[in-house]
């Protein structure tokens, strides 16, 4: 069988592998920007502002700062898809499982499905922004010139 360009080999472990770093990836640099902003804004970090349904919104100066953090994370674990993952392809299927993971996180430590609307409308947006700017990432590197040496290689 003759090579491919770009060609890739069904591999589970570098997936789980590849899925787990990313997961750690997202609360490690949502807990930085959580505790970063939160020292902007006097308030201290904790799991309630990651997982709580409820304090997300506009009324509340956590809930904005966490709101913030949200997106500020999307941006920088669209960083880690360009990183980690490196194909355009696959940013929207990572970037769903990373959302989908913590969206069962949510569930487990509220005991209660998410249910508030700014809950909902902040992870859609985030899912969108981390999907997008990874795939514009991956895909500026995947488009990149290929160098061709036209020179000869011997004086005949």
């Amino acid at each position: 069988m003759a090579a491919q360009f770009r060609s890739y080999v069904w591999d589970p472990a570098l997936i789980v592998a590849q899925m787990a770093l990313l997961q750690a990836a997202y609360y490690s640099s949502l807990g930085l920007w959580l505790a970063l902003l939160g020292a902007l804004g006097r308030t201290a970090p904790s799991l309630q502002q990651i997982f709580s349904d409820e304090i997300l919104g506009f009324s509340t100066p956590p809930g904005r700062l966490s709101m913030m953090a949200f997106v500020l994370n999307a941006l920088t674990c669209a960083l880690g898809l360009l990183y980690f993952i490196r194909r355009g392809k696959q940013c929207l299927d990572f970037t769903v499982t990373v959302h989908f993971f913590h969206l069962l996180a949510c569930w487990i430590y509220n005991s209660h499905f998410p249910s508030t609307l700014t809950w909902w409308l902040v992870h859609i947006v985030c899912t969108a922004l981390m999907a997008v700017i990874g795939e514009y990432l991956c895909m500026r590197i995947e488009l990149k010139e290929i160098p061709l040496n036209s020179a000869p290689k011997s004086n005949v």
